[in-house]
Order: structure tokens, then sequence, then C-alpha cells
């Protein structure tokens, strides 16, 4: 990791392992282009100079730097002084706390984690995506991709949602770009066949009896016939230039996934999202690639059959295969949420939020994920920092106050809730055992 101590905060975090090849995302501050330095604040108060040059590089990637410039392959160790730095200028001071309290547990230096704390107590926090990068260019950029008029093949799967899918097929028969598709792979019980007769646009569905998100999604991209895929939902709306948006993306950036944003219905595109960046995440609701991209790394794992966090495995693969994924706020989608139907149905409402008391926690395939990629140490700072928070209800899960009180909470269900993160813990066990489900694609 660029600084060690995000290890606690952001233990699984794509960008804290490097890709293939050994390099990172991060760029060497003295290979930025200066339009790109003169946005990053230089930092002299760090101990040493390679703690500030870091600092800068990692400014960079959180205002949206895209560029192909010359990364780090790997960090020097820095001063605890400094890492305490770095966590007090970018994250909320709840969390330097944290990590000294576990740092102390972990027989630190009591006396260099308390000096490193002590320190830095009164910086104020920063937050760099509030100024991000611009792209000046992109508003005049006119893109040859759209011109050349790829056929688009539009995915999406599902599952008794009759009435919000009709919703986002008329959004479709709004859009500007005209060449795509739609493969539908509709698992509803009963299935309505004449559903989507009532639409003018060209739809293939295709029937599957079994209610089974990953497998549909593979289906769906198999049986395609254009050379780029976009992955949209059943319960989610979009505006009337989606796909013209996610194809100028991909050409811009000379990109080979447009990672779209989500937002809550009746919310607003939040602010660390509101501007290009490269991805740190991939949401199979709302993304475009080339199908190539499937051909290089595989289709989606089916371990994450009827469970959570197969679109983030996908994600996490390109990546670490090197592959250019970049997050536009242009591609935008309102998540409807529906109440009923899809993963919801299957039982599976939040990854870290379990059906019933006697279920795991978390869903098993998020330690399968969390344990494969990057390892078990790892995967313990992940449930530390997770579970104890999954405890309150789903509806408070942005309340900062009320996730704290469920610390508390836990430690009074210590053992109901141990006992349900052995059981995950088992699960994933025998999912690593088994290996990943991947088929290839031609």
């Amino acid at each position: 990791m660029i600084f060690n101590f995000l290890k606690y905060l952001q233990p699984t975090h794509y960008f804290s392992i490097p890709r293939k090849g050994g390099d990172t995302v991060f760029p060497i501050p003295n290979f930025l282009p200066e339009g790109v330095l003169d946005k990053l604040v230089k930092d002299s108060s760090y101990i040493e100079e390679v703690s500030a040059e870091y600092d800068l590089s990692w400014q960079a990637i959180q205002k949206g730097y895209i560029g192909d410039t010359e990364t780090y392959s790997s960090f020097r160790q820095l001063p605890v002084e400094d890492e305490y730095r770095f966590l007090r200028k970018y994250f909320h001071p709840v969390w330097s706390l944290y990590v000294l309290i576990i740092r102390l547990l972990g027989f630190k230096n009591p006396f260099r984690e308390c000096k490193g704390y002590w320190k830095n107590r009164k910086l104020k926090r920063l937050h760099p995506y509030k100024q991000p990068l611009c792209y000046d260019s992109y508003a005049t950029f006119s893109s040859s991709l759209i011109q050349e008029k790829p056929l688009v093949s539009v995915v999406i799967p599902t599952l008794n949602r009759y009435g919000y899918l009709k919703e986002v097929l008329h959004d479709f028969e709004k859009q500007s770009y005209v060449h795509f598709e739609i493969l539908v792979v509709d698992q509803s019980q009963p299935f309505q066949e004449k559903f989507y007769d009532d639409f003018g646009l060209n739809i293939q569905v295709f029937r599957q009896e079994e209610p089974a998100l990953w497998l549909a999604r593979n289906t769906a991209v198999e049986k395609a016939k254009g050379p780029i895929i976009m992955l949209s939902e059943d319960d989610v709306r979009i505006e009337n230039n989606w796909i013209e948006n996610h194809l100028k993306c991909l050409d811009y950036f000379n990109a080979s996934i447009s990672a779209g944003v989500f937002y809550p219905e009746g919310s607003r595109i939040p602010e660390d999202r509101s501007f290009f960046a490269r991805a740190s995440q991939f949401a199979t609701g709302n993304a475009a690639l080339y199908k190539s991209v499937f051909r290089q790394i595989g289709l989606f794992d089916r371990q994450f059959e009827k469970q959570r966090m197969g679109d983030g495995e996908f994600g996490l693969r390109a990546y670490l295969a090197g592959i250019k994924s970049v997050s536009t706020p242009h591609a935008s989608c309102v998540d409807v949420k529906a109440s009923t139907g899809g993963l919801r149905q299957m039982g599976s409402w939040d990854a870290f939020r379990p059906s019933n008391w006697f279920a795991p926690r978390p869903i098993p395939s998020v330690l399968y994920l969390f344990r494969r990629y990057f390892g078990t140490k790892r995967a313990l700072w992940s449930l530390l920092k997770t579970v104890p928070p999954s405890v309150m209800p789903y509806r408070f899960k942005k309340n900062r106050k009320i996730l704290i009180l469920g610390i508390f909470i836990t430690l009074l269900l210590l053992p109901i809730v141990g006992i349900q993160v052995i059981l995950s813990w088992r699960l994933a066990s025998k999912k690593l055992k088994e290996g990943p489900l991947i088929r290839e694609i031609k």
C-alpha cells in the first residue's frame, strides 16, 4: 500500500495490491504533467520527503488522474508519525484513533504510536475530491467510436420485476444512440412471454428456469452479437444519452471499461463520484466494456451465485490484468432499489447483513473474494472494520453515530456474531477449496 496504515482502513481496496507486472496505479509525481501538479498541494510537514511524494501521488488518483505516466511498483516503509499524519489529513478523526487502538493491542511500540498520533491530533481533514482534475476537452470531443456505430449489446437479467423492467425498457426506447440490441435473461415465475411485445426495441429474450444471476449474465454475454457489452439491471432508470456517454468515455480515455455511477432515487450523484477517475469498483448494473475483456479474463465467477460481490470480483480481476477502467458520472443511473425480486428474493439484501441471526455474516462469497485475492490478514482486517457496523439495520448504513453504536452492540452480541463469522469463514473455505467457477469465452 502507498501508505501502510491504509491496510487497516481499506484492506481490500483494488489499488492496495499491484497489478500484473508488479506496477500500481499511483503515478510518480516527477512524471506528472505540470497541469496536474499545479492542482496538487505538497505537504512539507512530513518527516521524510518520500512521504510527501506518496501524498502527492495519492492526491492525484483521488482527484481523478487517469494518465499513463510511470507509476510506483513498490513503496518504502514510512515513519509512524507520517502514517498518522496521512490518516488525519484525509479520513475522519475516529479512524486515526481506531488505528492507534489496533496497533497498541498489537503490541507496537506504545511511545512511538502515541507520539505519532498526538503530534497530528489537530490536523483538519481535507477532501481531495472537492477540487478534482478537469478534462475540459471532453465536452467538445467528437467520438469516432460513436461515428462508427458499433452494435452495442445491452445485458439485463430479470427476476419477478416486470413493473420495474417496463420502466427501464421505456428508457431504452428514448436512447440517442440507436444501434443496440437488448438481451434479457428472464428468470421470473410465472414467465410472461407476451410482456416483451409492447416495446419498439430489438429485444432477445432468453428464458432461464433457474434463478441464477451470474449464470444469466454469462449466458447473455456469450449470446451477444455486439463488440461492446453494456450491463444494466431491471430496477434502474437511465437518461436518454446513457449508451452514448458510455461509448464516449471508452473512446476519450482509450479505456476498455466505462464504469457508470449509481445514485439512489430522490438523491444525486455522490460528490466523490461526480468526476472522471480511475474506477476503484465495478458494478454490473451500470457498465460498458469491450467483449474482448471477457475473452481476456473470463466470464463472471459462479462461486458468487445467489450471493454478493460477483461484480466486484470481476472488476478486481480486470484491474489486476492491467485493464483500464474509468469511472464516469456522465453515464449515471438512478437505483430504484426494488423491494422485491432479484437477489432480494434469493435472501441476500446486503453483503454484510444476513437474512437472520442463524445465517453467516458476512455472506460467504465476501470472504471468498477477500481471502482469495488479499489473503487471511487483510480479510481479518476487513471483518474487524465491517462486521460491527453491520449489526445495525441497513437503513442506518450511512449514519456514523448509529454505526459506532453498532460496535458496542457487537460486544454484547459477541457470541452470536462470532458464530456467524465462523460459519461464513468455513463456507468461504469450501469455496476456496473448490476454486473459481470461471468459464472462458471464445
